[in-house]
């Protein structure tokens, strides 16, 4: 099991099965151009490839906040239902803890949905705290 980071247009594509359960909101046909759009402002994309398709995925960017310092912000986190309980998902995030300790980042932070309770499990287990609520107003 290797993680890739996503670099081409056929990377970004692999991973939309698994994204699409996250994201269901979003349409196949303009997820390329999304993500790409994304890379340009600082995100990136790493997954876990299984038969040709991302079984798990995570979307992340490094920022820099007054109230924290230094920190890679994961926006989305994602394993296939069929490959779920293999550990992939911890796996992506210990890759960004790696990431964030050679940077000599402070920290890796995220917002994760109140009912998404199985990757609470993962991320308490991983060492998150819950540190804050997250509060958003749609214009």
């Amino acid at each position: 099991m290797q993680i890739q980071l996503a670099r081409t247009d056929a990377d970004i594509q692999k991973c939309w099965p698994v994204m699409q359960l996250l994201r269901p909101h979003l349409a196949e046909a303009g997820f390329v151009p999304l993500v790409k759009e994304m890379m340009a402002e600082g995100y990136h994309l790493a997954f876990i490839e299984e038969n040709g398709v991302a079984a798990a995925a995570i979307g992340f960017r490094y920022q820099q906040k007054l109230f924290d310092g230094k920190q890679i912000y994961v926006d989305d986190l994602t394993t296939l239902e069929v490959h779920r309980g293999k550990g992939y998902g911890g796996k992506l995030l210990d890759f960004v803890f790696d990431l964030a300790k050679q940077r000599g980042y402070a920290c890796v932070t995220l917002d994760s949905g109140p009912t998404r309770h199985d990757a609470h499990r993962l991320y308490l287990n991983k060492g998150f705290l819950i540190s804050s609520m997250h509060f958003h107003k749609k214009l």
